[in-house]
């Protein structure tokens, strides 16, 4: 009865000890640590950029699609000035919102790169996935500048690429 119990806690004790993966793209940074209130609002320049993305893509016959890792940056490409990010939204082929990383302000400090990794198992976005991004800047400072880098090493096969955001109003 004694080795029962011990191999039971120790059983429990393995098991509890396992990395659970979450898909990175769900919980990537951490956003709160980024909030802030934007200064003087009324007198900041505002605007949105796309950035197509993607989580697969096909490859021989629209029947067989590869996935993909996905690395978007959100560039600050100012020396002294600060950028705001108001929202960051992720959006499927069919243009289905899959998911929000933040809709408060977070800041990019300047020259600072923050990420938003979409791992290779996340494939929501499918063949023709789109961020749209909202933001805020100060007059006369540099609008964010946005990229997507998208890599696969299935097998002994390497496939990258990049795609760059544009501004959309």
């Amino acid at each position: 009865m004694k080795f029962l119990s011990i191999l039971l806690i120790g059983t429990f004790l393995l098991v509890s000890c396992v990395d659970r993966n979450e898909i990175s793209s769900i919980n990537p940074e951490n956003w709160e640590k980024r909030i802030t209130d934007i200064p003087l609002e009324d007198t900041l320049l505002k605007g949105s950029s796309y950035l197509s993305v993607y989580s697969q893509i096909y490859g021989m016959t629209e029947h067989r699609t590869h996935d993909l890792t996905v690395t978007i940056s959100m560039r600050n490409t100012n020396l002294r000035d600060t950028v705001y990010i108001n929202k960051a939204s992720y959006y499927n082929t069919e243009g289905k919102l899959i998911r929000t990383y933040f809709d408060r302000s977070v800041f990019l400090l300047p020259m600072e790169t923050v990420e938003i990794i979409i791992d290779e198992t996340d494939r929501e976005g499918g063949t023709g996935a789109n961020f749209v991004f909202d933001w805020a800047i100060l007059p006369g400072s540099n609008e964010p500048y946005f990229e997507a880098v998208m890599i696969s090493t299935a097998n002994q096969q390497g496939l990258s690429f990049s795609t760059k955001g544009i501004k959309i109003k």
